[in-house]
C-alpha cells in the first residue's frame, strides 16, 4: 500500500497503550496529525505522555459504541494483540470503510521519507536500537527514533529528529533508527538504508513453520536494504567498558559499532556514547533497593536464551555465594512455552529460586496442554527450588512470606506483567533507584 500521509489528518489507534504503537502515535502528533485511540486499561507510562501531547484516549471499559464512528479518522492503526484482545473493536473499525493498517504496516508508511536503520534479530533489538540511536545523537546526526522501550537518555520510546531525508551524498539528517520486529514478518514493511540482524534463533512458531522459514524471512529483510551487516564480531575487541552488564550487551554494542562504522562516525565518538549508555526500561533495569536491602530488577526476557543471558549478566554483578537471586517469571505465549519447553527448563540455572506466574497468552487462545505448573515440574527436575501460582495475588502473598533482605536480589522477568507484582509487594514507586 502507498498511503498519502499528507491527506491523513486524524488517526485512531486501537491498542494505543502498547510500547511500540504509542511511539508511532507520538510520531503522528509530531507531524500535526490529530490522534485518538483506545486501550484495554490504564498504562501511565505510555498513555500519560500522549495525553499531555493532546491525544484523546478511551479505555475499553468506557468506550461508547459510537465513539469509533464519531472519531472521524482518516486511518485506523491496530496492535496485533487486538486481533485476539478486541476483535469486535476491529470489526467496527473495518465498518468505517477507512484504511485499516497494523502498527508495522503504518510505521512502514511513515518511515518512507527517512533513511532507515532497521534493527532486527531474535534477541537484542531494543538495546541495540537504543545504542545506535545514542551514537547517532552523540555524532550530531539528530536521528528520529522509534524503539520498543523507553530509552533513558531521552526518557521516551520516540525521539523526533530532522524530518528531511538525508541527502544522496550521505549528508547529515533524515535518519530513522527503528526496532524492526520479525513477528508475522513485520520487518518486511521496511526498505532499510542499513539492515541489521543481531542474531537468529527459533521463536514465533505460531507464525513461522521452522528455523528455515525464519531464516528465509530474514534473508528477504536483508535483501531489501542498501547495506547489509552480516558480521559484527570483529568489533567486539573495540567495545569499551559498559555500564550495562552481560556478554549479550557487549555483543549488542559490537553491532552498534558496526553501524557507526558504516556511517563513518568517529570511533572515539562511538565509544564515548557506548560507555555512557545507561540502558532502557525493562531491560535488566535496576528499580532500586528496599529498606530491608532487597535489590529489585525488572527484565523483559521471555525467550530461554534471553532469560539465561540476563541471569548470567546478573551473576557478573552478584556472584553465587554473595547474593541469592529470586526470579519471578511470567511465560509469554502458550506456543512459545510449548515449543521451547526443554530450553526453558534449563534456562534458570543461575537463579537460587524460581517463581512462575500463569502464562501470558497475549494474542493466543488458551492451550490446556501447557502450563506454568508443568514448566515448574521440569525446572524442579534440574534441582532448582521452584513454585508456580494460579494468579498474581497468590504470588504476592507467597513473596511476602519469604522475608527477603540484604542478601537477596529479586527479579521480575517476562514480556507480560510480572513487574506489577514487585510494584505492589515492594512499593517500587517509593524506593530509591
Amino acid at each position: 500500500m502507498n498511503l498519502d500521509l499528507s491527506k491523513i489528518k486524524k488517526i485512531f489507534f486501537v491498542g494505543i497503550g502498547g510500547i511500540g504503537i504509542s511511539a508511532l502515535a507520538k510520531m503522528a502528533i509530531s507531524k500535526g496529525i490529530n490522534v485518538s485511540g483506545v486501550n484495554d486499561d490504564e498504562s501511565p507510562k505510555t498513555l500519560d505522555p500522549l495525553r499531555e501531547l493532546g491525544a484523546n484516549i478511551f479505555l475499553l471499559s468506557d468506550l461508547p459504541a459510537e465513539a469509533l464512528a464519531k472519531a472521524g479518522a482518516d486511518l485506523y492503526v491496530y496492535s496485533d494483540a487486538w486481533l485476539f484482545r478486541g476483535p469486535e473493536i476491529l470489526q467496527k473499525v473495518r465498518e468505517t470503510n477507512k484504511p485499516v493498517l497494523s502498527y508495522f504496516e503504518a510505521l512502514g508508511q511513515f518511515a518512507k521519507e527517512y533513511k532507515i536503520i532497521a534493527i532486527a534479530g531474535t534477541h537484542g533489538k531494543t538495546t541495540t536500537t537504543a545504542m545506535v540511536a545514542e551514537i547517532l545523537i552523540e555524532a550530531g546526526l539528530d536521528p528520529t527514533v522509534i524503539v520498543g522501550s523507553f530509552v533513558k537518555k531521552f526518557n521516551s520510546n520516540f525521539r523526533i529528529g530532522k524530518s528531511k531525508p538525508a541527502s544522496p551524498d550521505g549528508g547529515q539528517g533524515g535518519y530513522l533508527v527503528v526496532e524492526a520486529d520479525e513477528y508475522n514478518r513485520h520487518f518486511l514493511n521496511f526498505n532499510p538504508f542499513i539492515a541489521v540482524v543481531t542474531n537468529i534463533e527459533v521463536d514465533h512458531l505460531d507464525c513461522y513453520k521452522d528455523l528455515a522459514d525464519i531464516k528465509n524471512a530474514f534473508d528477504k529483510f536483508l535483501s531489501q536494504s542498501e547495506y547489509k551487516i552480516t558480521d559484527y564480531t570483529k568489533y567486539l575487541e573495540k567495545v569499551p567498558k559498559l555500564s550495562v552488564p552481560g556478554v549479550h550487551n557487549r555483543m549488542n554494542a559490537a553491532v552498534a559499532m558496526a553501524v557507526a562504522d558504516i556511517l563513518n562516525i568517529n570511533e572515539e565518538v562511538t565509544q564515548k556514547a557506548l560507555s555512557e549508555f545507561s540502558g532502557t526500561w525493562r531491560r535488566l533495569e535496576k528499580k532500586g533497593e528496599t529498606e530491608e536491602g532487597v535489590i529489585i530488577y525488572d527484565d523483559y526476557a521471555h525467550h530461554p536464551t534471553e532469560t539465561k543471558a540476563s541471569l548470567e549478566a546478573l551473576r557478573e554483578l552478584y556472584p553465587k555465594g554473595g547474593k541469592n537471586i529470586t526470579i519471578l517469571f511470567q511465560p509469554h505465549l502458550y506456543s512459545r512455552t510449548k515449543a521451547l519447553f526443554a530450553d526453558f527448563a534449563t534456562s534458570f540455572n543461575e537463579a537460587d529460586q524460581v517463581l512462575l506466574l500463569p502464562i501470558y497468552f497475549a494474542r493466543e487462545t488458551k492451550d490446556d496442554s501447557i502450563s506454568s505448573d508443568k514448566l515448574a515440574e521440569a525446572i524442579r527436575l534440574n534441582g532448582l527450588k521452584v513454585e508456580s501460582f494460579q494468579d498474581f495475588q497468590s504470588a504476592e502473598s507467597y513473596i511476602q512470606t519469604l522475608n527477603l533482605g540484604k542478601n537477596d536480589v529479586f527479579v521480575t522477568m517476562g514480556a507480560g506483567e510480572a513487574y506489577k507484582v514487585a510494584d505492589k509487594v515492594f512499593k517500587i514507586d517509593k524506593i530509591p533507584t
